[in-house]
């Protein structure tokens, strides 16, 4: 009998709590978004089977000796992780279009005004019984406005690792939907004659300013914002390794190997956190709703600030193009273009909406070091 019962207490069925459980199911539903719906599988995948490693009893995974423990101590809570996919992010960008019309750094900027008006919003949500949010969490939590993975996470290690679980799958999650959360909004803001307005032809851009931008975009930084420069730093050194032309080599890696790597490290040590004494609480369903009220507003100011400019400007400037200000690179400027082919068949605006779309990626990391430089401890 005492062997049984010892047989049975190492079981996971003898150690199971309805916590556990509940966090597996949310991991398999992660894992449910990745490979049947295909939203954002590179990051859903690994974090939901992260999920379902870290919550099973006994197992030990993420405590001291566990190698999700060890993963997320290395790469997310150091932040090199953020930064390599930063820097393999850089080597796949293209520039040209927000170098051939700089004007669109201003919607880039517009779809960051979601990340600062959610920052209020979270410390407001302290009326809330059981919410208890810090000024550095608050900062965490409105840069999933950014819709930009890597950075929130990134700057959740730094200001709350507490809430990073939370804060990486708010913001991968909305990445993910992308395609289903910006068209009602789009289309709320705009009337079926802007959508049909079409951009006159982006013009040439030569390999010298291509080179010269993410030494230009660096030293902007170093001088007005060095708090950001590890973000900006890391993806202007992979735009010059892609555009140098000098280190294909380097740039390949970069693009493939690395980049795929740290993905599924980055994937597994963010699903270490998604155990169920830190994520099933008020704070987590308060941080999901932020997230997607950040999102929206992003998304919203980017197109107000579209509409203003088209207003202004000597080009006619497609509202739909602001949607694409915030950083989910390429998804949100395609949705753009999908909209602008469903009002004109003749609307191409990829091109176009890649700029702020870039733009985007730039002013997230640009908000997160502002943020950083205010709250950071």
């Amino acid at each position: 009998m005492e062997l049984l019962n010892t047989l049975w207490h190492s079981t996971g069925l003898a150690h199971f709590e309805w916590g556990q459980v509940i966090m597996m199911l949310i991991g398999l539903g992660l894992l449910y978004l990745a490979i049947v719906k295909k939203f954002e599988p590179l990051l859903l995948l690994p974090i939901g089977f992260g999920a379902l490693l870290t919550n099973i009893p006994l197992a030990g995974f993420s405590e001291v000796g566990g190698l999700l423990h060890y993963i997320y101590y290395v790469g997310i809570d150091t932040g090199v992780f953020p930064l390599l996919i930063f820097m393999g992010v850089g080597a796949m960008t293209d520039f040209g279009a927000l170098i051939a019309n700089p004007k669109m750094l201003l919607l880039g900027a517009a779809a960051q005004f979601g990340i600062f008006t959610t920052l209020f919003g979270a410390i407001a949500l302290n009326v809330i019984p059981g919410i208890e949010f810090s000024l550095q969490d608050a900062a965490a939590i409105a840069i999933i406005g950014g819709a930009d993975g890597p950075t929130a996470i990134f700057l959740a290690s730094k200001l709350a690792p507490e809430l990073l679980g939370a804060i990486a799958v708010a913001a991968y999650s909305y990445m993910a939907l992308v395609p289903i959360i910006q068209p009602p909004i789009m289309r709320a803001l705009t009337t079926e004659q802007e959508r049909k307005v079409q951009m006159t032809q982006l013009r040439h851009v030569t390999k010298t300013e291509k080179v010269t931008f993410p030494l230009a975009v660096l030293l902007m930084t170093i001088l007005f914002l060095p708090a950001a420069t590890p973000l900006v730093g890391m993806f202007c050194l992979g735009n010059l390794m892609r555009e140098s032309g000098v280190v294909e080599r380097l740039n390949s890696t970069a693009q493939n190997e690395l980049i795929n790597m740290v993905t599924i490290f980055l994937g597994l040590g963010v699903g270490s956190k998604l155990s169920s004494d830190k994520f099933l609480n008020v704070e987590t369903i308060g941080i999901l709703a932020l997230g997607a009220v950040a999102f929206s507003i992003g998304t919203a100011t980017g197109i107000l600030m579209a509409k203003v400019m088209n207003r202004f400007s000597k080009d006619p400037i497609n509202p739909l193009i602001g949607a694409a200000g915030v950083s989910a690179v390429p998804m949100a400027a395609r949705v753009a273009n999908k909209l602008g082919l469903e009002a004109n068949p003749h609307n191409f605006l990829l091109m176009h909406a890649m700029g702020p779309n870039v733009a985007g990626v730039l002013g997230s990391a640009v908000a997160a070091g502002v943020l950083l430089a205010l709250v950071g401890q």
